[in-house]
C-alpha cells in the first residue's frame, strides 16, 4: 500500500491504519505534495494520494482511475489568495494580467468563481498567464490564457512588476508590498462561506482503482475518528469536512467553477463520484457519510 499525506499527522494515522488492517503500508514522501498528482492520477504511482479538487475532478472527466475518499486534508478560505502590488484593486483587473501556476489549479478556479460570481468579471476580459501544465495529460489551457515564457516564474514576474495581480496560495513570497486585491479580504471570505455554508476545500484524499478496499476503509474511519477528535477549527464553517454529506457543497461549487472556466470537457455531478468510490469499495454511500 503506497501512499502520499502532506501532513505528518494525517500520515501517520493512514500508516498505522493500514498496518492493522493486515497491509504493508509505505508513505512516499513528495514534497509540496501536488507533485505527487501527476504521477498518480496518469500512472496510478500510489493506492492513495492526497489531491486537490480540480484535479479529482478532470480525472473524473477524463475517466482516469481514481476515486474520492472523502476525508478533506486541505480547507481554507481563498479570496486573499489574489493579490497585487501598489494601489490596484479587483475593480481594476480587466485588461491587467494575472499570473497563476497553472489553469486547472484549485486556488485559481475558486478564485476566478468568486471574480465572476461576486464582482462581475468576464474572465475574457482580462489578460491569463500560466506557468505549469495541469495534472492531467490530455489536458490543455483554453485557447485565451497564455503561458509565460520557458523558465519564467510567477513569484518573480509577481514582486518585479511583469505581473499586475497573482494567484498565490502556498507559495506566496514574502515581502512587505504585497496586500489583497480584495479589499477586507478575509471578511469577504467569512461572509462568502457562511452564505454558501462550506469553505472552499482545496486538497481532499483519493484512491486508486487498485487499492485494497480494506486497508482504503480501515484509513478512512482512522481519518474520520482523527477529524472528530481534532476538534472544530474557530472558522465560520468547517475547515476540515469529512464525509459525502460534508463534501457535497464545495466539490459541487468547485466543479461547476471548473466547467464555466474551461477547465473540465464536461460537467462532473457529485453522486457520480459517490458512485465511483461505492462501487469500487464495495459500500452504500452511508457507510462514508452519505
Amino acid at each position: 500500500m503506497k501512499f502520499v499525506l502532506g501532513r505528518d499527522d494525517l500520515a501517520a494515522v493512514a500508516g498505522a491504519a493500514a498496518a492493522t488492517a493486515g497491509d504493508t503500508p509505505e508513505r512516499l514522501e513528495i514534497k509540496p505534495v501536488h507533485k505527487a498528482s501527476k504521477g498518480f492520477v496518469n500512472e496510478s504511482a500510489a493506492d492513495v494520494c492526497e489531491l486537490a479538487i480540480v484535479t479529482l475532478l478532470q480525472a473524473a472527466a477524463y475517466d482516469k482511475p481514481v476515486a474520492l475518499l472523502p476525508v478533506t486534508t486541505l480547507g481554507r478560505l481563498q479570496h486573499q489568495t489574489l493579490v497585487t502590488l501598489g494601489e490596484l484593486g479587483v475593480d481594476d483587473l480587466r485588461g491587467r494580467t494575472v499570473g497563476v501556476r497553472s489553469w486547472s489549479q484549485t486556488t485559481g478556479v475558486w478564485v476566478r468563481g468568486f471574480l465572476t460570481e461576486q464582482y462581475g468579471i468576464d474572465l475574457s476580459d482580462v489578460d491569463w498567464r500560466t506557468y505549469e501544465d495541469g495534472h492531467i495529460d490530455s489536458y490543455r489551457d483554453p485557447d485565451w490564457v497564455v503561458r509565460a515564457p520557458d523558465g519564467a516564474k510567477l513569484q518573480a514576474d509577481f514582486l518585479e512588476g511583469r505581473l499586475d495581480f497573482g494567484i498565490m496560495g502556498n507559495e506566496l513570497p514574502v515581502d512587505d508590498r504585497i496586500r489583497t486585491a480584495i479589499p477586507d479580504a478575509l471578511g469577504v471570505a467569512t461572509d462568502w462561506a457562511v452564505r454558501k455554508g462550506f469553505a472552499p476545500v482545496n486538497h481532499i484524499v483519493a484512491i486508486s482503482a487498485e487499492a485494497n478496499p480494506k486497508t482504503v476503509l480501515a484509513m478512512y474511519d482512522a481519518l474520520t475518528e482523527a477529524a472528530a477528535a481534532t476538534g472544530p477549527a474557530p472558522a465560520p464553517v468547517n475547515l476540515n469536512p469529512v464525509g459525502f454529506g460534508a463534501l457535497r457543497g464545495p466539490i459541487t461549487a468547485a466543479a461547476r467553477y471548473a466547467f464555466e472556466q474551461q477547465v473540465l470537457p464536461r460537467r462532473v455531478e457529485f453522486d457520480e463520484l459517490v458512485e465511483r468510490t461505492c462501487e469500487l469499495l464495495g459500500v452504500p454511500p452511508a457507510r462514508l457519510g452519505g
